[in-house]
């Protein structure tokens, strides 16, 4: 993991700031590290983890495959190694971001496929959501709009790439689907001569089933730090 770690920071600070602000690389309750999960992952039933997450395993290969932010993955058991399909990205988040894999092994271990109702939520809105909102304002919903809020040509052709959908929301907005069922949407209204740009990221209510207020805090900083890697492919 601390190889992991110091390659990331070597590349990057977007793709940690969340994460280490945060103390994300350890357990929010036991403060244990990336070793915990893997350790649980190895113990844990796979065949419990597909049906609970109704994703597919293939017990001859020892893989699942689940879609993660547009691409589809296999992840081993019960070593956690990840591959991808080939589509045509050219960038694999859960291959690159130790935090796109924490997210992704918690999402495994603790993960529910609960459907949402259609409503959408601001992070406020999520419980415990006014505990890291500060950290998930500035690092999140200020970094989205300073990035693309002057760039939307470029911010539809990053989602367009990711094959999010667009909605009817702002001045442009998308939403992807990070995990199967679970959708987030990103919304830019332009900067002018009078007002700076701004942004809002919106989540599915069935959000709280099985992610934590720190899970989705680091969400966000993975998928705009995602977007940044994606860019060079179509920019």
């Amino acid at each position: 993991m601390n190889s992991d770690i110091n390659e990331l920071k070597s590349g990057g600070e977007e793709f940690l700031s969340v994460g280490d602000r945060l103390g994300y690389e350890k357990d929010s309750k036991e403060r244990m590290p990336w070793e915990h999960y893997l350790d649980a992952y190895s113990k844990a039933d796979p065949d419990e983890i597909a049906a609970r997450l109704q994703i597919p395993y293939n017990q001859d290969t020892k893989c699942f495959t689940l879609p993660f932010l547009g691409s589809v993955y296999e992840i081993s058991w019960p070593e956690f190694q990840v591959s991808h399909h080939e589509d045509g990205q050219k960038y694999y988040p859960l291959k690159e971001m130790i935090y796109a894999r924490i997210l992704t092994i918690r999402f495994l271990l603790e993960g529910s496929a609960v459907k949402g109702s259609g409503r959408m939520k601001t992070y406020r809105e999520m419980p415990w959501g006014e505990v890291y909102l500060r950290q998930f304002d500035g690092r999140c919903i200020k970094r989205l709009a300073f990035s693309y809020g002057n760039r939307l040509k470029d911010f539809r052709a990053v989602m367009e790439h990711l094959h999010a959908a667009p909605v009817d929301h702002g001045d442009a907005a998308y939403e992807i689907e990070i995990f199967p069922g679970y959708q987030i949407q990103m919304i830019l209204w332009e900067g002018d001569e009078e007002f700076p740009p701004s942004s809002q990221i919106l989540f599915s209510d069935n959000f709280p089933i099985s992610f934590q207020a720190e899970d989705m805090a680091v969400m966000g900083d993975v998928i705009i730090g995602s977007m940044k890697a994606f860019s060079k492919a179509v920019i």
